[in-house]
């Protein structure tokens, strides 16, 4: 279950030249719909070869229902941070694919490529049943109020910690209602320097995963990442003081944080036993399965008791307009029979993800994933504490970057909270301008 990282890459700033391997000739077609009309839609999934393999099994599927669709499923780029590189070249020479898989960071780009369908008035539609989303994957879907795609991951920040190292220490395990002020105190009772035990864990390489961890507190708090208008850095508030100085009380001077230098270390202490507590999603349920680690997973603690607000990093399927009725209609008709709760299993709980719609909680496939992967059940209701969506606008990667460094540099002890978050504003607003 691999993590979901949150990428952005300015469309305005990456060209590339020369011709794609998988495309589709963007002349105008019919603008009158011919559902009987054969027809060619192409996929772009920035999959590897295994979940690649499964959405070609649902292309096959989707063919026979409806022979008179041909469905190419190709990877479109060797990663799928490349896919964006190559939907920028292929905008250009307008070989852009009917569908792709994006990240969720794309999304304010992709609306104002202008070459995204706009499927605002489609999802109306009851029986697309699109509130069964989660609200965080429903927003990042809907830039600038326009929908340009269906959900195609989700994922979100739950407590997971180590069933055996509570025990040891007398604790009670922790429940969906703990206080932040609760899991301070059982991090500092779960360490243990003479054995190199840690309470808890954080990364401070000062990437997107330092950044995302931080985000669910700031809200909590109250606070936002940018000013209402999407121009300016606003993390830099009380709220975000508060929610920084935090978890500096608990690195600097509780000293129960395990400080991890990369984006994997910490994960692997928490797996082997080494660390009691840790922020994670569904990508760690079958590392921890794997280790034979007796662990619990559990909503985020809040501040004031009631509000578990968590982060989501969805990713999604966008629907690109090639001014041809017919493509527009089948690549509309794929993209929501593969996001529907009958055929959205198939792909995502087969390749270890967490099922799209709520109303996947009770299907008996998802009920064989949850007792395969203990914890999938709370990952999985968490989604609707995911209720603020990640901003995708252009800009984001440098803000992230320098609010990374901001952490990094208060969790080492280096800063404090409040010149720290200045000065990552400061940044955060040149590189909003600059949409770097």
């Amino acid at each position: 279950m691999p993590s979901r990282p949150f990428k952005a890459v300015s469309l305005a700033t990456v060209m590339f030249a020369g011709s794609l391997t998988a495309g589709c000739s963007s002349a105008a077609g019919s603008a009158t719909l011919d559902t009987s009309k054969p027809v060619t839609i192409t996929v772009w999934t920035g999959q590897d070869i295994a979940p690649e393999k499964v959405l070609e099994g649902l292309a096959k599927q989707f063919h026979t229902l409806h022979p008179n669709v041909t469905i190419d499923i190709y990877p479109g780029a060797p990663t799928t941070d490349a896919l964006l590189p190559k939907l920028t070249a292929a905008f250009t020479s307008g070989d852009y694919p009917d569908v792709s898989y994006t990240f969720g960071s794309w999304a304010t780009e992709l609306q104002q490529s202008g070459r995204a369908l706009d499927l605002t008035d489609k999802v109306k539609d009851p029986s697309v049943a699109w509130d069964e989303f989660p609200p965080a994957a429903r927003q990042t879907a809907t830039p600038n109020g326009e929908v340009i795609g269906f959900p195609a991951v989700v994922d979100n920040l739950a407590l997971m910690y180590n069933k055996k190292l509570f025990a040891a220490a007398g604790l009670p395990d922790p429940t969906d209602t703990w206080t932040w002020d609760q899991f301070r105190a059982a991090a500092k009772a779960l360490t243990n320097p003479a054995k190199n035990i840690y309470g808890t864990a954080y990364s401070v390489s000062g990437t997107e995963d330092t950044t995302w961890h931080f985000w669910p507190l700031l809200w909590q708090k109250g606070g936002s990442i940018l000013t209402p208008d999407d121009k300016k850095a606003a993390f830099d508030s009380p709220a975000g003081v508060s929610a920084l100085t935090f978890l500096q009380q608990m690195a600097v001077d509780d000293k129960s944080v395990y400080l991890s230098q990369d984006d994997d270390k910490y994960a692997d202490l928490f797996k082997s036993g080494l660390i009691g507590m840790i922020m994670s999603g569904p990508w760690q349920l079958s590392d921890n399965v794997s280790a034979g680690l007796d662990y619990g997973v559990t909503y985020l603690p809040s501040f004031n008791g009631t509000s578990h607000q968590t982060i989501s990093g969805p990713d999604l399927w966008t629907v690109f307009d090639h001014h041809d009725a017919d493509r527009s209609y089948w690549s509309y008709q794929f993209t929501e029979w593969l996001t529907s709760a009958a055929v959205d299993p198939q792909f995502n709980l087969a390749t270890g993800n967490l099922p799209l719609r709520s109303s996947e909680e009770s299907s008996p496939a998802f009920a064989t994933f949850a007792k395969q992967y203990p914890g999938a059940e709370t990952l999985e209701k968490n989604l609707q504490n995911a209720t603020t969506a990640r901003p995708t606008v252009p800009g984001y990667t440098g803000l992230s970057q320098a609010v990374a460094t901001a952490i990094a540099e208060v969790l080492q002890g280096k800063s404090t909270p409040q010149q720290a978050l200045d000065q990552a504003a400061a940044q955060a607003n040149t590189a909003l301008a600059q949409g770097d």
